[in-house]
């Protein structure tokens, strides 16, 4: 017992101003508060069993500027997507399984390397007989401060115009995007730079051009 609330308390304090924690205020505006919950406890849950079961040593095989790098890139992706908005046919899908893979991947690349993890692998070392225990209270501590960022911006969300939302969403996912990937990239040689490049030049072409409307006339 002792292990659970500790771990839940430890994270639910760690998490508590993180970006992760505004990221999900941002995405609650836009979509259901049900799939945006669902999506942080599925990618929290993936997160912190790969936290447990290391116990720390995590950090110590992953790169950490190559993660940050990886994030800032990803962060840059949804930012573009946010500001494009979507399409005819991906409004259905928007409100469906989309949002649930974009909080899904968002957190569980964000969550690589960061506070609540490493937190999570530090309650771990001290109760190293305790791992699920661990496990269930800093992926609860972590859910539950999410659930009021998703509650203020749902909240938000129905207050507010969709495009004003959607045009504070891209920019605090570009924010971050150029946070994150500036404290990989840094740290990274040179040719990085390229793979960032093409990752960034395939998603302009799949969010601005492929989904372009043919002309009829032509």
């Amino acid at each position: 017992m002792d292990a659970f609330i500790i771990s839940l308390v430890m994270v639910f304090l760690a998490e508590m101003g993180d970006k992760t924690q505004l990221v999900a205020l941002t995405l609650a505006s836009r979509y259901k508060p049900g799939i945006v919950i669902l999506g942080i406890t599925v990618a929290t849950a993936a997160s912190h069993v790969l936290s447990v079961a290391l116990g720390g040593i995590l950090g110590n095989l992953l790169s950490v500027p190559w993660v940050s790098y990886l994030a800032g890139i990803s962060f840059f992706v949804f930012g573009l997507w946010t500001l494009r908005g979507d399409t005819d046919g991906e409004e259905d899908i928007r409100k469906s399984a989309t949002p649930f893979f974009v909080v899904f991947w968002t957190f569980l690349i964000a969550e690589m390397g960061d506070k609540t993890m490493l937190t999570t692998a530090t309650v771990t070392a001290q109760y190293l007989h305790f791992y699920g225990a661990v496990w269930l209270g800093s992926t609860i501590g972590m859910v539950l401060a999410d659930g009021i960022a998703i509650a203020i911006g749902y909240y938000l969300g129905t207050k507010l115009p969709e495009k004003p939302i959607r045009l504070a969403c891209a920019s605090i996912f570009l924010l971050f995007g150029v946070w994150s990937t500036w404290a990989g990239v840094r740290l990274l040689p040179t040719w990085s730079w390229s793979i960032g490049a093409v990752l960034l030049g395939m998603s302009l072409v799949l969010l601005f051009g492929l989904n372009k409307k043919p002309d009829p006339s032509t």
